[in-house]
């Protein structure tokens, strides 16, 4: 099994309470060696400014390799290039390039006029500074806007083709998702890493209303697992397990990376990092 990295995604917060919680959150990681750590946007750019101030903050104070995402939402091109300059004399040189998802709460996205109208434009702007480590988006899963069987692969290569130097995918529960997806990329030609991007069940009920909205697929064995330890009290430690199999199963398969969604809930992908052995202190021994 090759030696493994893992990286993190936080999500800016909207109030001083939330600021507490990512601070925390940080505080929690930050020991388990992240490669890097990554900031969002709200749905439609809604949280562009405090991203920009939570990733100041965590470069600055946290001493963390940060990746601040940007997208093609509700912007003209030059302001959405601003905002990446600003990010590059803050010192970030990673950004996640995305298209974003319309800030009306529409299925549809329309480009601003004057605004990049997809991912690749972004990303070959974003590419042609010199400026950035690049980062995409990918879809083990249909996108629900995904218009044949080979689109999510087709706009996957389009994106490193227009500059992107990797991948990290939307989450999965089920492990051949992740590498049947791997092999299509791999057969129409994609050479770039792709990063299984893994969500831990914190909330149940939250889950399933994620994956209603982005179209991923919850194998029955997990949701009749779920259904019984909510009745029984077991979540948490069923969380563990499920999380952990999965993150196992894909470094079985070759997987040298692992990025977490964190919700900025920092337990059970402490948990899970743990279980796995990819905790610097169990090599120190200062963990039992």
């Amino acid at each position: 099994m090759p030696d493994t990295t893992i990286s993190f995604e936080f999500f800016p917060p909207k109030s001083i309470e939330a600021s507490f919680r990512l601070h925390d959150t940080v505080r929690e990681l930050t020991h388990l060696d992240p490669s890097f750590v990554s900031v969002t946007y709200g749905a439609g750019g809604t949280t562009r400014a405090i991203t920009h101030e939570a990733v100041e903050a965590l470069v600055k104070h946290a001493g963390l390799d940060v990746a601040a995402h940007l997208t093609c939402v509700d912007a003209t091109r030059e302001e959405t290039l601003q905002v990446a300059q600003r990010y590059a004399d803050a010192g970030v040189k990673h950004i996640v390039a995305l298209r974003g998802d319309p800030s009306d709460g529409s299925k549809t996205f329309t480009p601003h006029p004057d605004g990049f109208q997809n991912a690749p434009e972004l990303i070959s702007a974003l590419a042609e500074t010199g400026q950035f480590d690049i980062t995409v988006g990918a879809y083990p899963e249909p996108h629900p806007e995904a218009t044949s069987d080979t689109a999510d692969v087709d706009w996957l290569k389009r994106k490193i083709d227009a500059g992107a130097h990797r991948a990290i995918t939307q989450f999965f529960f089920d492990v051949d998702t992740f590498f049947r997806f791997r092999d299509r990329c791999a057969d129409a030609g994609i050479t770039a890493e792709i990063i299984p991007g893994i969500l831990p069940i914190e909330s149940w009920s939250g889950v399933k209303r994620f994956t209603k909205r982005c179209g991923a697929h919850i194998p029955n064995e997990i949701v009749n697992a779920f259904e019984t330890a909510e009745r029984d009290g077991r979540t948490e430690l069923l969380a563990t397990a499920v999380c952990t199999e999965l993150c196992s199963d894909l470094m079985d398969g070759g997987v040298e990376h692992l990025h977490f969604y964190t919700l900025n809930k920092p337990g059970l992908t402490r948990n899970v990092v743990h279980a796995l052995g990819l905790d610097p202190e169990i090599e120190l021994g200062k963990v039992a």
